[in-house]
C-alpha cells in the first residue's frame, strides 16, 4: 500500500521502520518542525532522522491544517498511519486518503485517552496495558477500534522501559493492520464512552511527590514518571530527585515513633521518608541538585544525620 506515515518523537520510529520492513511504499513522512534545543542548536525528530536514514521524504508544517492539505493529499496515498504526530487533524486530512488514517496508541482503549497514556497507567498501578490501532476520528482519540494487544506491566518497570517495549508492539500492530485494510478484513468496532477515561498531558511540575500517598502510590508514581519529568521533592531548599523506591514491609525493623509525612528516617541502614497510613518508603536511588544519580546507601554516606529531615513539596 502506498502509505502517508505521521509521527515525531522515539516512540513512532518502530513503527515507521516496520511499516518500511513490511514492505509498503511510504510516499512521506510528516514530522513536526525541526526545533532549537540545547544552546541553540537546531535538532530533527527521531522520526525525521529515521525517514532520512531510510531515505524517505519528509514534509515538516507548523500547522498541517493549514498548511499541508492539499501537498499531501497529492501523494495520492492509500491510507495514513499516525503515531505521536503531536497535531490534531481535521476533516480534510482524515479524508485525503480512501482508507483514511490509522492510529497506532499506547493504551487499551479507551481507558487512557490523551498524551500520556504510559505513564498515567504505571501510575494507576495497572497490571495490563498494551496497542490499540484506530480509525482516527475528529474527537481525541475517540475512533473505532481495529485492534488490539495486551502488554503486561511488570512489577518494577518504569514508563521509560515500558515505552521501548509498547513502541516495539506498535510496530508489530500497524504492519497487521495494514495488512487488514489491504486485504479487505478490517473490522471497526465503535469505543465505548461509558468506559473513556483521559488523563492530561504531563508538565515538568508534574513530577512533584506527595507523601500523604501511601507507599505503594507512591513507588507507582516514582516509576511513572521515570525517566520524565521524574518525582522530585525539596532537600534543604535543593531539588532531590527520588529515581527507584519500595515500600518498607511491615516485618522488616524500624522505629516505629511516630513521624511527619515527608520526614526521613534511617532505620538499620535504609534511608526512609514517612507517606500516608502510617507507611515508609524506602529510598534506592536518589539525585540532589548538583549531584550525580546514586544509590540511597552512597548518598547516607556522603549526608550524616538525616533522620528527622523534611522532605517538602516547596
Amino acid at each position: 500500500m502506498k502509505v502517508i506515515f505521521m509521527g515525531t518523537p522515539d516512540f513512532a520510529v518502530p513503527s515507521l521502520q516496520a511499516v518500511y520492513d513490511a514492505g509498503h511504499e511510504i510516499v512521506g513522512v510528516v514530522t513536526q518542525p525541526d526545533r532549537a534545543r540545547n544552546r541553540g542548536v537546531i535538532s530533527f525528530s527521531p522520526v525525521k532522522q529515521k525517514a532520512l536514514e531510510l531515505g524517505l521524504k519528509v514534509f515538516q508544517y507548523e500547522k498541517v491544517r493549514l498548511e499541508g492539505t492539499e501537498e499531501l493529499a497529492s501523494l495520492c496515498a492509500d491510507v495514513a498511519v499516525t503515531c505521536a504526530y503531536g497535531q490534531i487533524l481535521d476533516r480534510k486530512l482524515l479524508d485525503m486518503t480512501p482508507c483514511g488514517v490509522l492510529n497506532v496508541h499506547a493504551s487499551l482503549l479507551p481507558k487512557y485517552r490523551g498524551s500520556s497514556p504510559i505513564q498515567w497507567a504505571v501510575i494507576n498501578g495497572e497490571k495490563v496495558t498494551g496497542i490499540t490501532v484506530m480509525k482516527t476520528a475528529l474527537g481525541v482519540d475517540t475512533g473505532d477500534i481495529l485492534l488490539q494487544k495486551e502488554v503486561e506491566i511488570l512489577p518494577e518497570e518504569t514508563a521509560g522501559e515500558l515505552f521501548d517495549r509498547l513502541s516495539t508492539v506498535g510496530g508489530e500492530c500497524i504492519v497487521e493492520a495494514l495488512d487488514l485494510v489491504k486485504d479487505g478484513k478490517a473490522t471497526f468496532t465503535p469505543q465505548s464512552e461509558e468506559e473513556a477515561t483521559h488523563y492530561p498531558m504531563f508538565t515538568k511540575d508534574s513530577g512533584k511527590l506527595d507523601f500523604s500517598k501511601s507507599a505503594e502510590e507512591l513507588v507507582n508514581f516514582i516509576r511513572g514518571t521515570n525517566p520524565w519529568p521524574s518525582a522530585f521533592c525539596k532537600l534543604s531548599g535543593k531539588t532531590f530527585k527520588i529515581w527507584k523506591a519500595r515500600k518498607l514491609r511491615s516485618d522488616e525493623p524500624s522505629n516505629r515513633r511516630f513521624y511527619m509525612n515527608g520526614e526521613m528516617a534511617t532505620f538499620f541502614g535504609k534511608l526512609c521518608v514517612a507517606c500516608g497510613r502510617g507507611e515508609f518508603l524506602v529510598l534506592q536511588e536518589v539525585q540532589l541538585e548538583g549531584g550525580k544519580r546514586m544509590s540511597a546507601d552512597d548518598f547516607m554516606r556522603g549526608h550524616a544525620d538525616l533522620n528527622g529531615v523534611m522532605l517538602t513539596n516547596e
